[in-house]
């Protein structure tokens, strides 16, 4: 089993930046990726980002490119989301996955630990 906790929500203002992290804890041996995602009030849980533990390339969701850094710690088994010019299109619950499955895509289901989520404000 592995245990996820996001920390770094808050309310920041448009065109300021947040750094968001997520902690694994548990068997963290097992896993292959940890990713971001995120869910706007009545709406749908959206792919941001997605790092493989042990090494590769960063994958970025189409609108999360440019102004979104994901990034990993393999030695804390922590990743981090550090979002520039926020918009307030980017208030959304951020939450943090992973999965042992040795795939990691867009899509929710690849993903079989889910942290609590952390919220995200932003002000206009």
């Amino acid at each position: 089993q592995v245990e996820l906790v996001e920390a770094g929500g808050g309310l920041e203002q448009a065109g300021g930046s947040l750094s968001l992290s997520c902690a694994a804890s548990g068997r963290t041996s097992s896993l292959y990726a940890m990713a971001w995602f995120r869910q706007p009030p009545e709406k749908e849980r959206d792919f941001v980002a997605a790092i493989t533990v042990r090494g590769g390339a960063p994958y970025y969701a189409d609108s999360a490119k440019g102004r979104f850094t994901i990034s990993r710690d393999y030695a804390k088994s922590t990743i981090h989301l550090h979002i520039t010019d926020l918009k307030p299109e980017d208030a959304a619950v951020y939450y943090c996955a992973a999965t042992s499955g040795g795939i990691a895509t867009k899509m929710t289901s690849d993903y079989g630990f889910w942290g609590q989520g952390t919220q995200v404000t932003v002000s206009s």
